[in-house]
């Protein structure tokens, strides 16, 4: 019996003693069952005030009957109690421990099977004109770890990059580069390619500015001002020349986007995220632009006298949003009705996932309505996973001009701090230099990984490095210590010799209090993969790595594993402990997290 098929089992039995108590046949509706709050008795609870209408009896009357008839007549259930209407559900020890079994030797534990359904998951989005920051980080680290958990959940998972490599913004940058650059480049530099050009777009906002300035000191008024001053003029300039493929324009934007590519595949790296695909809007604009055309063609979009092209959604409650400027370049929603078709053409998708900050939750709305106007045949399966923006404590980490926190500074301070913790505990015993390096890397990664996923996405946070490196709480280096404690264990009865694969779980007995609560977690991974998949939320499978983490740690300081007297006993505590690491390493593998086997 696997964990599908005890609560398939347990779901029978209530229906069967239903039938045979109130006469009454239940409908699959009818039989959910709950996970037994910790403070009661219990692994599964099963609700019964909606069934007073067929037992006519009071909920907690009918509780307790269904409670009784259950256990007098199931070899799997070994007691219940009654809270108001909910039948809490107790499991017999030999169940959990059969349970414990099959998914040892299971080979595909952790993966569930195939639903035969493709999701596409679309992640990163990065602007060529600067470096990744920290929202980017929490964008990625989500958009990677929602990818994992569908594939684990058995979905055909394609994970994408959108990369918005035209525009307006980037050339901002490619005319202040231009303008002040004076052949600099990363090599004459010194610096990585995507801070390089970042670094002309902030040089073109400080020259903005003073034109601004100016303009506003000669009496212009700061609308006039700002839509008047020569640089952007100059950069609208470009952008029509970059449309219109004049070379000279075209090959700047080419030499100055290869430099951010660079210098984006080394963040990827250290991050470990990886894509599938990625697209380019200068691939998809015009992609979009023929879909604008097909909409005033349907009449679905118009035309305004200057030549922009818009659609009407005030009668959904929303207003009219511009799809084409009036000099005919293309903004983000053109792109966006490109890029979907696109997708949808290369991977026939059931699900398409848009991972990206709630700033742009009205884009989003506007753009799904849009495409459920056109008649897409993907529009229905489209969803944008909104997530709240990361704050920092003021002063913990440098900001670059003050505002942004940087994805390469925050991983290198991340790394330090990983170095002093670990040093200042002594957790670098017998370490040569390489390993220590690689040992700080993983935690520090893993510290901020977690630390950024364990909330729940939609929410806005507070990512404070400090408290995220502690080896203690709920934090990346606490379960990935608990990985390496167990690894030590298996090695030293590897060293011994000890042959843990052959427990016989019907000579056990009753084990201790612990293993019974462990067990009833790993047999639980499934149900929650299955429901972080559901809701997008790799914070379901951070808390359960943390409980397993923390539980088994209560069992390690409860239970001796080598001074054990009973043999059998012993291999099995070995043989549960790894199969708790090979979990726990699973489980931190859907967030993106390496956990060592030592430290």
């Amino acid at each position: 019996m696997n964990s599908m098929s005890l609560d398939a089992k347990l779901k029978s039995e209530i229906k069967e003693a239903f039938q045979n108590i109130f006469g009454h046949q239940l409908e699959g509706k009818d039989l959910g069952l709950l996970p037994t709050r910790k403070e009661f008795e219990g692994e599964f609870t099963f609700v019964t005030f909606p069934l007073a209408r067929y037992s006519k009896k009071k909920p907690e009357e009918t509780a307790r009957m269904l409670g009784e008839e259950i256990k007098k007549n199931s070899d799997i259930v070994e007691g219940f109690n009654v809270v108001k209407g909910f039948l809490n559900i107790k499991i017999g020890i030999q169940t959990w421990l059969e349970l414990f079994q099959e998914s040892y030797f299971d080979e595909n534990f952790g993966q569930l099977p195939a639903k035969g359904k493709k999701v596409v998951t679309e992640f990163s989005s990065p602007n060529t004109n600067k470096p990744l920051h920290l929202g980017h980080l929490r964008n990625n680290f989500l958009g990677f770890s929602v990818a994992q958990i569908q594939k684990a959940a058995g979905y055909n998972v394609a994970k994408v990059n959108l990369v918005n490599d035209r525009g307006i913004h980037i050339c901002k940058s490619m005319l202040a580069y231009q303008k002040y650059g004076n052949g600099e480049t990363p090599e004459s530099s010194g610096i990585k390619g995507d801070h390089l050009i970042g670094k002309y777009y902030v040089k073109f906002d400080q020259e903005y500015k003073k034109e601004v300035q100016d303009l506003l000191d000669s009496g212009k008024t700061r609308e006039e001002a700002e839509k008047e001053a020569p640089l952007l003029l100059e950069a609208q300039k470009m952008l029509q020349d970059w449309e219109n493929d004049v070379m000279a324009v075209v090959g700047l934007w080419e030499q100055m986007n290869s430099w951010v590519y660079d210098g984006f595949d080394i963040t990827y790296k250290r991050m470990g995220v990886s894509f599938d695909k990625t697209y380019h809007e200068s691939e998809t604009y015009l992609l979009g632009k023929s879909i604008v055309d097909e909409g005033l063609e349907k009449g679905i979009f118009h035309k305004k006298e200057n030549g922009s092209v818009w659609v009407d959604l005030t009668d959904e409650g929303l207003d009219e949003k511009l799809l084409l400027r009036s000099d005919g370049t293309s903004v983000y929603m053109t792109q966006d009705l490109g890029t979907a078709d696109l997708k949808y053409s290369d991977y026939n998708y059931d699900k398409s996932v848009y991972v990206v900050g709630n700033e742009q939750d009205y884009h989003f709305d506007v753009l799904f309505r849009i495409l459920r106007k056109l008649g897409r045949p993907y529009a229905e399966g489209l969803f944008h996973l909104s997530y709240g923006m990361v704050d920092l404590p003021e002063g913990k980490m440098k900001s670059r001009e003050g505002t942004v926190v940087d994805a390469d500074d925050l991983m290198g301070e991340m790394a330090e701090t990983a170095k002093r913790h670990t040093l200042e505990l002594g957790k670098i015993d017998g370490f040569n230099e390489v390993q220590a390096k690689e040992l700080y890397e993983t935690l520090a990664l893993g510290a901020l990984k977690y630390f950024l996923l364990k909330v729940d996405p939609k929410k806005r946070m507070l990512f404070n490095p400090e408290d995220s490196i502690q080896f203690h709480g709920n934090t990346g280096p606490f379960i990935q210590y608990t990985h390496a404690r167990i690894s030590a264990i298996v090695r030293k009865a590897e060293q011994l010799k000890i042959d843990f694969n052959s427990f016989e779980i019907e000579k056990l007995g009753e084990p201790h209090e612990t293993v019974r609560t462990l067990i009833y977690l790993l047999n639980d991974y499934h149900r929650l993969i299955d429901e972080a998949a559901e809701n997008y939320s790799p914070a379901i499978i951070a808390q359960f790595a943390y409980e397993l983490a923390k539980e088994y740690n209560r069992f390690y300081t409860e239970e001796s594993i080598f001074k054990e007297s009973d043999e059998n006993y012993m291999k099995f505590k070995i043989a549960f402990s790894l199969q708790v690491a090979k979990t726990i390493k699973h489980s931190m593998s859907l967030l993106g997290i390496n956990v060592p086997d030592r430290m």
